[in-house]
């Protein structure tokens, strides 16, 4: 069932993923083809050889990315998002842009991820990437910017640092989005080194866009060759760091696994998975003197298995320890999460019950007493027949604030004598 309502609740996310990736994508499709209309199609002095130029490059920025370490994949493609919109103009950059971010995804289907993934990844990047570059660049456009761009001045560096930073908030609103619909925190987008890259990135662009424009096709493509080797080299540094950081995780977490493992071993009874003597005498210690400064009643018991080291020798002691760990439980799940039990000794128990006066815990140790009476043990072991029984003492007593700890140990201890020599399988909370 718990499977099944997991499935149920990743199958309604990517549901919604889908769906505002779709409304996303038609948005976009919708915005740009108004703008072609309006506008028209590459309507400037570069034609189709360059289009084709800048959706060839457009491919590559997003290919030479890496994952990120939260969420999704980061890549230089602001490089040709930038420089195309610097060169032709946010229209004609937001459809050429929009068809390589569409087109990328598709190849994960050789790498076994499945149709439904692949095409929420294509609408939702085309779709956000399609009309941040049309939006943001057309503001840089309407407030003056220059396109193409030859060159920089200071007004145009404000321009095209609003660019950039109208860009970069944009996409960072849209990745909130389908945080939003993963439920996932969004202080997974925050990482320095990404970000870095991503502000690089769009000053090589400019650096591109201006190249351009006003170098000769050599010094061009001798740009491309040194950019395209720095994107590579930064990659595999990003795949090294990244690797680097999945290990330091992985061992810290290992290390954390490990000192809870060892905190737990310090308190607890490895057979029983009880606390162990030292943490129940920690606690008897604590709750007493809360006890004696908050005038409250403290009552404790001892409970020892009955005629346990004839179980040991009739049987098997593998037998002893299948009844040690059955009856822990039993007392485990009978106490009330304020009450303490520990396994004091070989077959001796502790239990604490702050709060609660003898009467009380005497009622709470007859329920368990009957309850460890009623276990059917035929399971356990081929030689124990259906007649095999085990019962349990307990001795009770109320822990007095004007006497030494230890008192109340030596009373419920002596009770506990006192129930033995009655004929065991009894609570005593009272000396007759």
């Amino acid at each position: 069932m718990e499977k099944t309502n997991t499935d149920q609740a990743a199958n309604g996310i990517w549901t919604r993923d889908l769906l505002y990736s779709l409304v996303l994508f038609i948005v976009a499709v919708a915005a740009v083809g108004y703008s072609i209309n309006s506008v028209g199609l590459l309507t400037g002095p570069n034609g189709w050889i360059t289009a084709g130029f800048f959706i060839a490059f457009g491919l590559f920025t997003i290919t030479t990315g890496f994952p990120h370490p939260g969420f999704g994949h980061v890549s230089f493609d602001r490089v040709s998002q930038v420089a195309s919109i610097l060169v032709l103009g946010p229209v004609d950059a937001a459809w050429i842009n929009g068809l390589a971010s569409f087109l990328y995804p598709w190849h994960r289907l050789a790498e076994g991820a499945s149709l439904r993934i692949v095409v929420t990844a294509a609408f939702n990047n085309a779709g956000l990437m399609s009309l941040m570059i049309l939006l943001c660049g057309s503001l840089y456009q309407y407030l003056g910017g220059p396109i193409p761009l030859y060159g920089v001045d200071l007004r145009t560096g404000g321009l095209l640092l609003l660019l950039m930073l109208s860009m970069q908030f944009m996409n960072d609103v849209g990745m909130m989005a389908l945080f939003y619909m993963r439920n996932l925190s969004p202080s997974a987008l925050l990482n320095t080194f990404t970000t870095a890259v991503e502000s690089v990135s769009m000053l090589v662009a400019i650096v591109v866009a201006v190249a351009f424009m006003t170098t000769d096709i050599a010094y061009f493509v001798l740009l491309l060759i040194v950019l395209s080797i720095g994107m590579l080299v930064l990659k595999q540094y990003a795949l090294m760091r990244h690797k680097l950081e999945s290990l330091v995780e992985e061992r810290t977490e290992e290390l954390r696994i490990q000192t809870i493992e060892l905190e737990r071993q310090a308190t607890h009874d490895q057979m029983t998975g009880l606390f162990n003597r030292r943490y129940a005498d920690d606690f008897l210690r604590r709750e007493a003197e809360a006890a004696r400064r908050g005038k409250r009643d403290f009552t404790i018991a001892l409970a020892d298995i009955d005629r346990f080291k004839q179980i040991n020798d009739r049987f098997s002691h593998a037998t002893g320890d299948e009844v040690l760990q059955r009856i822990a439980g039993v007392l485990a799940e009978r106490c009330r999460k304020t009450d303490m039990v520990a396994r004091y000794g070989g077959e001796e128990f502790l239990l604490c019950f702050p709060d609660t006066d003898v009467e009380f815990s005497d009622q709470i140790c007859n329920q368990m007493r009957i309850a460890v009476e009623s276990i059917n043990w035929s399971d356990i072991d081929a030689l124990v027949g259906n007649d095999f029984k085990v019962t349990i003492s307990f001795g009770v007593a109320k822990h007095d604030p004007k006497s030494r700890r230890t008192s109340a140990l030596d009373v419920a201890d002596k009770r506990l004598y006192a129930a033995k020599d009655r004929g065991r399988n009894r609570v005593v909370s009272r000396t007759d």
